[in-house]
């Protein structure tokens, strides 16, 4: 990460971390719905996508009305969120995994609900986007393309968790949780080295 924006790279591989909720998620919707049509699978992920796209542009406005108020603790308050995150969802994973005998993902309520609740990490992290920005970071790189890239990522995880749902079980899903748990924290660390040391 260099201050002011985020390197292609590392904003990919922020983004496949954010999806890993949606992939569990879109396994879970493979397991319960098997004769699923392509169709009905491109509905669950683009609503998972949507919803992971637009909460950073939500996150990303509220923090820059604090921004100022809190600049010189940028990095730390970028760290500890992304570290935050990571716990929560290597917390989560940790889980037994439960019940599910009546989750119908094509349900309206059930759609907007799971995609919600999959997205408020992506919320948190479009704050810490705004205590990352400089004033001279054009508009396009400080979120445009932040939430283009974490939609199209998890519009494409979550097609695939659907089908590996299918076929594998959701014992990869918790494994995937973990992973993007793992990947978050080791973000904020990344964020917190370049600050501190480099």
């Amino acid at each position: 990460l260099i201050y002011g924006f985020m390197e292609p790279v590392t904003l990919l591989v922020l983004a496949f971390g954010l999806s890993f909720d949606s992939f569990a998620v879109s396994i879970s919707s493979g397991l319960m719905l098997p004769r699923i049509s392509f169709i009905k699978a491109c509905i669950i992920a683009f609503s998972l996508a949507f919803f992971q796209a637009m909460m950073p542009m939500i996150g990303w406005l509220a923090g820059l009305t604090i921004r100022n108020q809190l600049a010189h603790l940028d990095h730390w308050i970028a760290f500890s969120l992304l570290a935050l995150l990571g716990l929560k969802m290597i917390y989560e994973s940790l889980k037994p995994e439960e019940h599910r005998s009546n989750f119908n993902p094509l349900k309206p309520a059930v759609l907007i609900t799971m995609s919600l609740a999959t997205s408020i990490d992506a919320l948190i992290v479009g704050v810490s986007f705004a205590f990352l920005e400089t004033p001279d970071t054009p508009l396009w790189m400080a979120i445009l393309l932040p939430v283009l890239i974490i939609g199209s990522v998890t519009y494409i995880i979550s097609m695939l968790g659907i089908l590996f749902g299918k076929k594998a079980g959701d014992k990869l899903g918790k494994r995937m949780e973990m992973l993007g748990g793992l990947i978050l924290i080791g973000i904020g660390v990344k964020i917190l080295a370049e600050h501190l040391w480099l």
